[in-house]
């Protein structure tokens, strides 16, 4: 099916084996990339598609088929995506099953042929406005994926209110202090990183706006 998609910022990526009692962990884990986001509404109707999408896999490729998950955001759309090493093309029952899941839950679905194998995704609708968009930068993917691992608060929230950015920024605020102590506790002078860090910081900022100039 060729449908034109989103274009994703990857934001969480798990391989795992597709066994039946891996499900619920994956499900759960999944909570923290949609609730840093401030998408807390869309854990319930991610949580079965990606259940869906990897019984498929269980279901018509194996179990303990070795498999992939990635959780992506790109504006208006979360789009999980669940890859396989099986047969590109699916099985009549695999592809009315999937019909019936997009139906239901997503603005867009679809199947993927790969050179090891197929991609099974679907995109779900944010209610973030394009504009809204997160950037590509590495860098910010890079924070945004520490964040969620650090599992200390959501980033920049869907409405951008101010008590959601007093939040965000306190979680960022606190990773940071926490990586002073870690600095500390390895012999390091805490002092001297935060000023090389604001320096590389500043070159980068400068660098980025003439970039956005030319």
């Amino acid at each position: 099916m060729d449908i034109k998609r989103c274009r994703p910022v990857e934001l969480w990526q798990v391989p795992f084996l597709a066994v039946p009692e891996r499900v619920d962990q994956l499900c759960r884990t999944l909570q923290s990339p949609l609730k840093l986001w401030g998408l807390s509404d869309l854990v319930g109707p991610a949580q079965l598609c990606m259940t869906e999408l990897v019984t498929n896999v269980i279901t018509h490729v194996g179990v303990g088929t070795p498999t992939w998950v990635t959780v992506s955001l790109e504006g208006a759309c979360v789009r999980i995506e669940v890859r396989d090493p099986g047969p590109h093309r699916l099985a009549p029952q695999e592809q009315r099953r999937g019909r019936s899941l997009a139906e239901k839950l997503a603005v867009r679905w679809g199947v993927a042929s790969q050179d090891h194998g197929k991609a099974s995704w679907c995109e779900l609708a944010t209610g973030l406005p394009a504009t809204e968009a997160h950037p590509a930068d590495p860098r910010v993917v890079g924070a945004e994926a520490v964040l969620t691992l650090y599992g200390r608060g959501p980033a920049w929230g869907r409405a951008h209110s101010p008590l959601h950015r007093a939040a965000s920024e306190e979680a960022a605020t606190e990773l940071i202090v926490d990586l002073l102590h870690w600095l500390r506790a390895h012999g390091a002078d805490p002092d001297t990183a935060l000023d090389r860090a604001q320096t590389r910081y500043e070159a980068g900022a400068v660098q980025g706006a003439r970039l956005t100039d030319d």
